[in-house]
């Protein structure tokens, strides 16, 4: 009877469908096209930070907080992710988009107005706190709106919006950043966003609304169960930890506080929430914890490659910003084929795909190390692109292969949590990639720097190092010595952080290999025990 009951409420879908005929069907279509433009907005919002930074941190004397920049965004989205979930629930996400909107505008024009870093940072952290509630929406939108032979097509085009956004993104801020400055590009997006919450919630159809948002006692009860102390928990480990990890010299005293905070939230979700963000006993099963840990190891890595090759190409190849944006370009172009090239040739049915998974983490594994040895000054550009465009290959089949395999390896009836606690995981690893990565390249960057001038004769220019270390343009603007102790240092550094990226990604082999083959019989009651539970 249990099993029943869970299966139905997973199956039972959050807005009902109707299609009562062509207008509502149009209007169905132009309401999903709008989601579409959700993940085009949000992943162009992130990438422009690798070549608008160094305005950004020349502007605003940021020049060492340079990381925060996209961090700040990251941290706030993902954490907030899992709650949204929650609340689009409650409120219905039709409904939701309006406040997730409302909140991407609202940071948007915090930050075009930022008079100071720390005003600049709040804007950072609101407009991520949009950003990861209209995802969330999105998702749901598609997966409860589009019929299911519709359903992969708009998932695969707010993949696309998102690709094409983190592509674009960094293109554009490069070309227009030194024409208009940085300030523009948010007043731009700012007014787009205020706008796209109304117009989705009008454009999609009013049948599709049936089941209501909750209200009156319904309302407060459901609100009083939303896990907002696992939420707080969650979120402030996390913030200390990376805090920490992503300083250019490392404070011990964020670390024993964050796993103290860490420790908090695993008593929270496993003894005191009916509804936890985190299912910590599903994560029992060996299948869905290794891919999870699997998952984070292996975007990290991917993440490090998005920031930080416009920043090689500025600093040592002496690119301009917009043509350094130019290389995201092949690098998605591969992400968006090996997801769809995998799931057309290969992922036809439910099965293991263990074999798989470890051929393509070792081939990005290698693919990542290729580029550390490409980042010189001067290796083919054509061949620097053809392995990027391989990396982004490889880390697009792993999205499909790896979700396909856990969800193989566990029960149908935990399928819908499973999906979301990878979901998160990958969501996590943006904002441990641009923090520890950003952190690590920092400290790599500033003690070859400082190494570079006392061999070189060179009197100490600890205000040089520090304007290094944010704005990779500044090298453009230096001659003889100095110009080249910078180059050789963020080849360096940019060799050392792909280097690490190859080798996490190797570790995350690892962990994929122990998802096993088959699950085991002890995993699949465990799995349903805690798809039960959650239900």
């Amino acid at each position: 009877m249990m099993e029943r009951r869970a299966s139905s409420s997973e199956r039972t879908p959050l807005i009902v469908p109707t299609d009562p005929g062509p207008k509502t069907s149009a209007a169905l279509a132009t309401g999903l096209n709008d989601v579409e433009l959700i993940g085009l907005l949000i992943a162009t919002n992130m990438s422009m930070m690798t070549t608008a930074q160094s305005y950004i941190a020349a502007d605003l004397d940021a020049f060492a907080e340079a990381t925060w920049f996209t961090s700040a965004y990251m941290i706030a989205m993902s954490s907030v992710t899992p709650l949204s979930g929650r609340l689009s629930g409650i409120f219905t996400p039709r409904l939701y988009v309006i406040f997730s909107g409302f909140f991407l505008a609202a940071g948007l024009f915090i930050t075009a107005a930022a008079p100071t870093l720390a005003v600049f940072l709040l804007g950072r952290v609101v407009t991520g706190v949009g950003s990861g509630g209209l995802m969330s929406s999105a998702i749901i939108l598609v997966l409860d709106l589009a019929s299911p032979k519709r359903r992969g097509l708009f998932i695969g085009l707010i993949n696309a919006g998102y690709t094409t956004g983190v592509a674009s993104g960094a293109v554009l801020a490069g070309l227009l950043t030194p024409i208009v400055g940085w300030r523009l590009l948010f007043w731009i997006q700012a007014p787009a966003a205020l706008v796209l919450g109304p117009l989705l919630f009008l454009a999609l159809p009013t049948s599709s609304n049936d089941r209501g948002a909750l209200t009156g006692s319904a309302l407060r009860a459901s609100l009083a169960r939303v896990d907002y102390a696992g939420s707080l928990t969650l979120t402030l480990s996390v913030v200390l930890m990376l805090s920490s990890l992503a300083s250019p010299q490392i404070p011990l005293w964020p670390i024993p506080l964050s796993l103290f905070m860490f420790g908090s939230f695993i008593l929270i979700e496993s003894k005191w929430t009916t509804e936890p963000v985190i299912p910590v006993r599903l994560l029992r099963n060996r299948s869905v914890l290794m891919t999870c840990i699997a998952a984070l190891g292996m975007m990290m890595a991917r993440w490090a490659v998005l920031f930080f090759t416009p920043a090689y190409a500025i600093a040592v190849r002496g690119w301009s910003p917009a043509s350094a944006g130019l290389l995201l370009v092949p690098t998605n172009a591969g992400f968006g084929t090996g997801g769809l090239l995998v799931g057309w040739l290969h992922i036809r049915k439910a099965n293991s795909y263990y074999i798989s998974c470890l051929i393509i983490f070792f081939l990005f594994a290698m693919a990542t190390a290729a580029l550390a040895f490409l980042s010189t000054p001067t290796s083919s550009a054509v061949l620097y692109m053809f392995v990027t465009f391989l990396d982004g290959l490889f880390a697009g089949s792993l999205m499909n292969y790896t979700l396909s395999h856990v969800l193989h390896m566990t029960n149908p009836e935990s399928h819908y949590i499973v999906t979301s606690l990878v979901a998160m995981s990958r969501g996590f690893a943006g904002s441990f990639g641009s923090a520890i990565g950003g952190g690590f390249f920092a400290r790599v960057l500033k003690g070859s720097l400082e190494t570079g001038f006392s061999q070189h004769g060179l009197s100490p220019r600890p205000e040089l190092v520090r304007t290094l270390l944010g704005s990779p343009a500044t090298v453009l603007n230096l001659s003889g010595l100095e110009r080249l102790v910078a180059i050789q240092s963020y080849e360096y550094a940019t060799r050392m952080l792909f280097l690490a990226g190859s080798a996490l990604a190797l570790a995350a082999t690892v962990f994929q290999a122990g998802t096993g083959w088959r699950a085991r019989a002890d995993d699949k009651r465990q799995d349903s025990n805690a798809s039960d539970e959650e239900s």
